[in-house]
């Protein structure tokens, strides 16, 4: 029979290995960045100047300044004239500095000396006709974002930001399992997607919702990929599964080309 001493121990192994456990779920848990996902709507070719040259001079340097390695910025491949976009990607470690980032460049003067046209432009001439915020928290599945590995000419790479929304917020969380606990995530990797960041909308006009982006070298090479990905035994048993039924109500695709001064 154990020891009085032996039981003791062996009892505070225990606990000792279940509290790391939790800690190091928690640590992982922490370690799922936030995303914010900016859309500048405009209308004008002036106001695409100068928002241009906002973020390229003033924005994007001083996200970087403030610790933000890696920001996209991304146009549409084919834009909508009655409403032109600019979409900005930009990764957060924690929640807090995605919330506190606008109070922070408040108090950076090179932005506010470099960004002064667009910063300060008047009411009646206004640099766009609105900005859209997305909040997104990204997936378990993969936790951070990632710059992806192309050999193509930047010109002629393919975003594709992808938009699944679901009827409910329970079809919702089926179709975030599905990526994660059914390994959809897994999938795109080994096929060689070179995925951006896959990710929960939290706050945002259209929702329940999730998104991702994944990149090409171009046009053919998405479509290679995606024939490839249909056409995958693995995929095929997945869809078909009872329990990941109906879980997408409606998708938007829209594919992006990276600015030149875009990191991604």
């Amino acid at each position: 029979m154990k020891s009085l001493y032996q039981t003791r121990y062996s009892l505070f192994a225990l606990i000792l290995f279940f509290m790391l456990g939790l800690s190091a779920s928690s640590a992982m848990a922490a370690k799922r960045f936030y995303y914010q996902l900016k859309i500048y709507h405009y209308k004008t070719a002036a106001q695409e100047g100068r928002i241009e040259r906002y973020l390229e001079q003033a924005y994007v340097p001083a996200l970087h300044r403030a610790g933000i390695k890696n920001v996209g910025v991304f146009k549409p491949v084919k834009q909508d004239t009655a409403d032109m976009r600019i979409y900005v990607f930009i990764p957060f470690a924690t929640f807090d500095k995605l919330v506190n980032m606008g109070k922070k460049l408040q108090g950076d003067t090179e932005y506010l000396t470099n960004g002064d046209d667009y910063i300060n432009a008047d009411y009646k001439d206004a640099p766009y006709t609105r900005i859209e915020t997305i909040v997104l928290q990204a997936f378990p599945g993969m936790p951070s974002p990632a710059v992806p590995n192309l050999t193509g000419a930047k010109a002629d790479r393919v975003y594709e930001l992808r938009s699944y929304e679901s009827a409910t917020e329970k079809y919702n969380f089926n179709k975030v399992r599905m990526f994660n606990v059914g390994d959809e995530v897994g999938l795109f990797k080994r096929l060689g997607f070179n995925a951006v960041f896959y990710s929960e909308v939290i706050a945002g006009s259209r929702m329940p919702n999730l998104m991702y982006m994944t990149t090409f070298n171009n046009k053919a090479d998405r479509d290679k990929h995606w024939e490839a990905f249909n056409n995958d035994a693995y995929w095929k048993s997945l869809v078909a599964k009872p329990e990941y039924q109906n879980n997408v109500s409606h998708a938007d695709i829209i594919f992006l080309y990276p600015a030149a001064y875009s990191d991604f």
